[in-house]
Order: structure tokens, then sequence, then C-alpha cells
């Protein structure tokens, strides 16, 4: 099984009308540290898959990104959890390919990772994009309304709702 996270508003702190610039910007999600070794052990394979639209609008270059991503696997490491791969899409423009809720990053994912059954894989995500991009390509999808609470619950594109990451996590066990 295949666990696809979204990054800001999942795994960490969305910063409102913002971006994570610099790792120390970068606040993890409570229980998320706690979260992250239950679902090493429930998933072979968990990757993040992200909008990082800041890169195209220059606000952020893609080894600022590395570096913010490099110290939030550290510290997910050290907690006992762990990152199998991370993808994102630095473009602007909304119709592209590799966009969320295009389904580019799930399918480069998939192509790196050949195991990779859609069916029998979650999408873990704070937008309705996020469940949008998790249903076009087959998977449970999993609302988490840290940044979006009035998204109406039961919702056609969303299978299950937890308050974060933590309950999810432990709701699987």
């Amino acid at each position: 099984m295949t666990l696809f996270l979204d990054r800001d508003g999942v795994i960490n702190d969305e910063i409102r009308d913002s971006y994570v610039l610099s790792p120390d910007m970068f606040r993890f999600s409570e229980g998320v540290l706690a979260a992250m070794p239950l679902l090493a052990k429930h998933f072979d394979r968990i990757v993040i898959v992200t909008n990082q639209r800041c890169i195209g609008r220059g606000l952020l270059t893609v080894a600022g990104l590395n570096e913010i991503h490099a110290r939030m696997q550290q510290e997910i490491r050290q907690h006992g959890g762990r990152i199998d791969q991370i993808y994102f899409c630095p473009d602007v423009e909304s119709n592209s390919p590799c966009r969320k809720p295009s389904g580019g990053m799930g399918l480069q994912a998939q192509q790196d990772f050949p195991e990779i059954d859609f069916r029998q894989s979650i999408m873990v995500g704070n937008t309705l994009s996020d469940m949008q991009f998790g249903k076009d390509l087959g998977m449970q999808t999993v609302f988490i309304p840290s940044t979006r609470p009035d998204t109406p619950f039961p919702h056609p594109l969303i299978d299950q709702r937890y308050q974060n990451l933590l309950q999810f996590a432990q709701a699987i066990q």
C-alpha cells in the first residue's frame, strides 16, 4: 500500500497567503512527528506530492526547497518515520499536468515505483484539489480540515475526514 501526502496543511502548518521559504519557516503540524512512525509501519511506500508555485514565481529555488525537505526528512527519521520520495510541481499555471489536481506527480511516482497500485493507495490532503487528485487516480481520499474547516462532509471527493494526520494514523492501526 502507498500513502500519498500533501505537505502544506498536512505535514506542516500552512502559512496563509504565503509560502514556507526557508527551513526556519517550516513548522510541523501538531501530532505529525508521532504519526509518521505509525504510518511507516502500515504503508510500504510513503510519498509527498506538493504544489510549490513559489518556485515558479521566483520566491524560492529548487536548492532552497531541497534544503527545507532535507531538514524535514531528518526530523521525521529521528522520530522513527520515513518519507520515501518527494514530488513537487514548481509550475505557476493552474492547468499544468504536474500541478494537482492533475495526476502528473502520482504518475511520476508510479513510474519510479512500478509496484504502486493506485487502487491500494490513499491520498491525504487539506484541499478539494488534493481529493480530486486522489480520486482521478483511483485512490481512497482522506481530508484534513486544517486550513479549510468549512469544507462539507460528507462530500463526493472525500472518503474519510480526520482532524489531523495523527488521528488518521491512529485510526488505521
